[in-house]
């Protein structure tokens, strides 16, 4: 009714009393009258209504249209201004990342994982819509964390990755077939896995293509990240002098990583430092936008004041005509 939404609208049930009234109001004048046969009713055809008699009718109308816009004005109509309709389709990501030992190369400050975990988290809590999964992977690979769209759960499992956790080792194969079965069952429009690593595969029984190629099936898509200084890192060693700091060769498999993003219409970055890493989230950040239809935004306003105050004045009116002007027509 008048395209408003309402906040009591069951109250506009009310409005079915309105025919009865009008129904009621029939009946009882057709008694108060007086019946009287005649043979013709010619000489009162040009006879005028008595005034009493039309004022009486539209008193009847004036609080039969009160009463229907106080009902109105009780359920409270409210205008709503609808900006958009919207809903949200957010993407799949898993975030796998390698826990070996040469994670504790020092090029990135503190080192490699925690430089790591820190930029992972900030774009967790940059996306809001996605859901999120974390995969670690050493000697061997596990799931810390399913896919949930708890943002805070997920970075907990990341604030909880330490070093020892698993053997050591590099099984980059491993830790992406895992990711893999993270996603392969998802419904999502966009399956992603950022898989990072500082090494070449030396451990577990998938090879990294092997598992690049399955991720290709199920329409997951890779982006492979390798961490690491070009050259040499400085690398905390324990000695009989106590923990000391060397510089040790760095060795990524960029060739291998290449090849898994381009098997799965990913892309391949290299980090040398802390400031480059976040750089490289950045972009996949923009590469991987969530869908979102637009925002659904609506203002209500409160319309009932109009009809009450008609509804108000109408019965003020009717009963001011009836108690003076009425009351003194003979």
């Amino acid at each position: 009714m008048f395209n408003y939404d309402y906040a009591n609208p069951g109250l506009l049930y009310l409005l079915i009393l309105l025919p009865v009234l009008l129904v009621f109001y029939i009946l009882r004048q057709q008694k108060q009258s007086a019946t009287l046969q005649l043979s013709s009713l010619n000489p009162f055809l040009h006879t005028p209504m008595p005034a009493r008699l039309i004022l009486k009718h539209v008193l009847f109308a004036f609080r039969l249209i009160a009463t229907g816009l106080l009902i109105i004005a009780l359920a409270r109509p409210q205008s709503t201004d609808s900006w958009s309709e919207t809903t949200t389709e957010g993407i799949d990501i898993t975030l796998c990342m390698d826990i070996s030992g040469s994670m504790r190369a020092m090029d990135f400050q503190p080192n490699r994982l925690e430089a790591a975990k820190d930029v992972a988290i900030e774009f967790i809590n940059g996306r809001p819509n996605d859901r999120f999964a974390v995969v670690v992977f050493s000697s061997e690979s596990f799931t810390m964390c399913p896919l949930t769209s708890d943002r805070p759960v997920a970075v907990n499992q990341i604030n909880a990755l330490e070093f020892g956790m698993i053997e050591d080792g590099t099984a980059i194969g491993m830790g992406l077939a895992t990711s893999v079965n993270r996603l392969k069952d998802s419904k999502a429009s966009s399956k992603v896995i950022i898989l990072l690593t500082d090494g070449v595969n030396n451990a577990g029984t998938i090879g990294p293509v092997t598992a690049a190629e399955i991720a290709g099936e199920y329409g997951i898509r890779v982006y492979t990240v390798g961490v690491g200084s070009e050259g040499t890192a400085p690398f905390p060693v324990q000695t009989v002098f106590g923990q000391q700091v060397r510089q040790v060769e760095v060795e990524i498999d960029e060739g291998v990583l290449q090849d898994i993003a381009d098997l799965t219409g990913g892309k391949y970055y290299r980090a040398t430092d802390k400031r480059k890493l976040i750089e490289i989230y950045e972009q996949i950040d923009q590469l991987e936008k969530t869908i979102l239809d637009t925002q659904d935004y609506t203002r209500k306003e409160e319309e009932y004041f109009p009809f009450l105050l008609i509804g108000l004045i109408l019965i003020t009116t009717e009963l001011l005509l009836r108690y003076t002007v009425i009351r003194s027509i003979p």
